[in-house]
């Protein structure tokens, strides 16, 4: 068996023994996810699970310009949650996140698209059940940590016909011809293709936020939503590679996506596909010069580093337009709520 095939049974078993203590976490239903959530998370934990994260400060009063541009920073990233929460329960429940889970400050938006994926590979299945449940608990995470200041959800496209935003994003990419769709909820392989588009988002996102952030307890909140982002770009690159060795054109749709990210960032190349351009690794760290074939499951810098986004980089991306100015867009149709919301 191979080493990949060895890590991707490891990741199944974690992700199942997950699954199973955490299946009753009722997001999509019940009073009590949004009432109760975060006590309903720490009641998920069995003796073996780390230190939960520490329960946040009650909502602040913006007295100071720093308090305010806390309750910014933590609106803007509740805004990615809420999408990255609702693709993720639709594509693995094949329902949405609870109507109490949604409002706030704003007008509450709804949700165009949306379908459950008849997975067929159940290693993708599981990951995709348990990274739905992690957006949504960060989603009555970051809602408990705002109290009153939390925004409500825009409105939301994740539909998969042509008018999609998955669409648009998928013909500026090239992984489609002009007037082709793309629906990431019709195969396993489209819904990794979908998630990939999302996940380094939100990883180079709360990496960029975070320096921005003064209070402590939300710095320590934003740094673990960060890492558990991390895990799961992680895995989305992971098993995009390992089904890329049968299917190459899986590895070429994830290249042809990181660069229209970076075409849409900025002008700086720093967006990162899963194979390495020239499918090789140099190295003089070691003792002697290594060159060998080389995965790219990890975007890093020449020092080991994952670059950050700015806010208006990000908002360039889920907007699908480049430069300076814009306030909606692709999957935001009328924009996101909140102070930080343009271009």
């Amino acid at each position: 068996m191979s080493d990949i095939q060895d890590r991707l049974e490891i990741f199944d078993a974690i992700a199942e023994r997950r699954n199973e203590r955490r299946r009753f976490l009722r997001f999509a239903g019940g009073a009590a996810a949004g009432v109760g959530g975060l006590a309903l998370l720490s009641a998920c934990n069995d003796d073996n699970d780390p230190t939960p994260s520490p329960t946040p400060t009650p909502t602040p009063t913006p007295s100071s310009t720093s308090a305010q541009l806390d309750i910014d920073v933590l609106n803007f990233a509740l805004n990615l949650e809420y999408l990255e929460a609702q693709f993720y329960s639709w594509a693995a429940f094949g329902v949405g996140l609870n109507p109490s889970l949604t409002t706030g400050v704003g007008t509450t938006g709804t949700v165009t698209g949306g379908a459950q994926v008849n997975f067929s590979d159940n290693v993708v299945r599981q990951y995709a059940r348990e990274i739905a449940q992690d957006e949504a608990a960060h989603v009555i995470f970051l809602r408990s940590a705002l109290g009153s200041a939390a925004v409500a959800m825009p409105n939301l496209n994740i539909s998969g016909d042509a008018n999609g935003a998955f669409t648009a994003a998928a013909r500026a990419a090239g992984v489609v011809g002009s007037t082709g769709t793309f629906n990431p909820y019709a195969s396993d392989e489209n819904f990794l293709l979908g998630a990939f588009i999302f996940e380094d988002v939100g990883v180079t996102a709360y990496k960029g936020a975070i320096t921005s952030i003064t209070n402590k307890t939300y710095i320590e909140a934003a740094a673990g939503i960060h890492a558990a982002e991390g895990y799961h770009a992680g895995l989305i690159r992971t098993i995009l590679y390992a089904k890329g060795l049968q299917t190459p054109s899986l590895r070429t749709a994830a290249g042809q996506i990181s660069d229209a990210r970076d075409s849409l960032d900025g002008s700086s190349d720093l967006d990162q596909g899963i194979t390495l351009p020239n499918g090789t690794l140099t190295t003089t760290a070691l003792a002697t010069n290594v060159t060998v074939q080389a995965s790219n499951l990890v975007p890093t810098d020449s020092s080991g580093i994952v670059f950050s986004r700015t806010p208006a980089q990000v908002l360039n991306v889920v907007y699908l337009s480049a430069g300076t100015g814009r306030t909606s867009g692709g999957f935001f149709p009328n924009g996101i709520n909140g102070n930080i919301r343009t271009t």
